[in-house]
């Protein structure tokens, strides 16, 4: 196992990351204050390790769950009123502790309802995808999907403890684990270029599940994140880097519906777009955006577009993106590879002309 700590002063808190660490209950038991624990998992993830994290907790706990429908759809409101219903049905106080048992969905829903119940109630997070583990897991954004943009209604709100179990990972479809590669590789393009040629040099290896190679990975992302995150918290300027590829990234999600291509897979191709009007802009050369494009499908992510998203309807969607405050689009860029930008440099016509050209399926 390998620990790592967000600074966040008061609300710091650590990462353990490491094989069976659902099998240690005093990775969890210290961080839980009162004797109410409500575990909220989805279909999914309840057969696999509901039982392995009830386990974990002393026997004098008072211990129930929630178990959600799986899918990026179910990231709603509906979803946290299912859980806020189940607090108040059994009586649930302030001193009661939310756990976060899946991925990313679960992890944001989980941690608004904690965020927001009795203004604010302790949760954990043991995030079982990878991309929850490199990314959604660490940070404490919480939110939930609205039907005009992703993301768009949450809370900054701080886990107790972040537990990635790397052995959580054999049970994850391939494709799934590809989606969480697309987080990993963002942090090289955004903030160290030593850890980008890593990848290139480690890919098959990570998908071929080395353990020593993705814990290393992982410890990397996360610690990445981690230092963004301590610098500013809640996203009020060099954060926002870590949305690289996202504001091209949720227009396709939204325009396709919640759930049709996986996140990371939507991010793959907006980072491929940002590479792509990057190189536009002069920063990037041909062998940058050729490079960026190599690493994604060397990982098992789509480098097209979908064919069904015409470009005036791509542009009114990035347009909900939070990073935008003024009418001119506000983008995550790369000056080089291993650094990010957010910038309004890019003319509507250029980030248009980007979208019009990107290959398509």
């Amino acid at each position: 196992m390998q620990t790592l700590t967000v600074d966040l002063d008061t609300r710091s808190y650590p990462i353990h990351v490491g094989p069976n660490l659902l099998e240690r209950q005093e990775l969890l038991a210290p961080y839980i204050g009162g004797r109410q624990v409500m575990i909220v998992t989805n279909e999914t993830v309840a057969p696999l390790y509901l039982d392995k994290v009830k386990a974990m907790l002393p026997d004098h706990m008072v211990v129930s769950e929630v178990i959600l429908p799986d899918g990026e759809q179910h990231k709603s409101l509906d979803s946290a009123s299912l859980i806020w219903d189940a607090l108040l049905e059994q009586g649930f106080n302030r001193r009661c502790t939310l756990i976060a048992l899946g991925g990313g969905v679960i992890g944001d829903v989980t941690g608004f309802a904690a965020a927001t119940y009795q203004r604010g109630v302790e949760f954990i997070q043991i995030p079982t995808t990878l991309l929850s583990q490199v990314d959604s897991s660490v940070g404490g954004k919480t939110g939930i999907n609205h039907p005009r943009g992703k993301n768009m209604i949450g809370a900054f709100w701080q886990p107790r403890v972040v537990l990635a179990d790397t052995a959580t990972l054999e049970t994850l479809p391939d494709r799934e684990f590809s989606a969480g590669l697309a987080e990993v590789i963002k942090y090289g393009l955004i903030y160290d270029a030593t850890f980008l040629e890593y990848l290139e040099a480690r890919m098959d290896d990570i998908r071929a599940y080395d353990a020593s190679v993705l814990t290393e990975v992982i410890v990397q992302s996360c610690q990445i994140k981690a230092d963004v995150v301590h610098e500013d918290e809640t996203e009020q300027g060099v954060r926002a880097i870590l949305n690289l590829g996202h504001t091209f990234g949720h227009a396709i999600e939204n325009a396709l519906g919640y759930g049709a291509w996986l996140h990371g897979e939507a991010v793959s191709v907006g980072m491929l777009m940002a590479a792509t009007l990057s190189r536009s802009l002069e920063w990037l050369d041909d062998d940058d955006v050729s490079r960026v494009k190599r690493l994604l499908e060397s990982a098992g992510l789509p480098v097209e577009a979908p064919a069904s998203v015409d470009t005036t309807r791509f542009i009114e969607l990035m347009r909900l993106d939070k990073k935008n405050i003024s009418d001119r689009l506000r983008l995550v860029l790369l000056p080089a590879l291993g650094e990010a930008r957010v910038t309004e440099e890019a003319p509507e016509s250029m980030i248009e002309a980007t979208i019009d050209h990107f290959p398509k399926r």
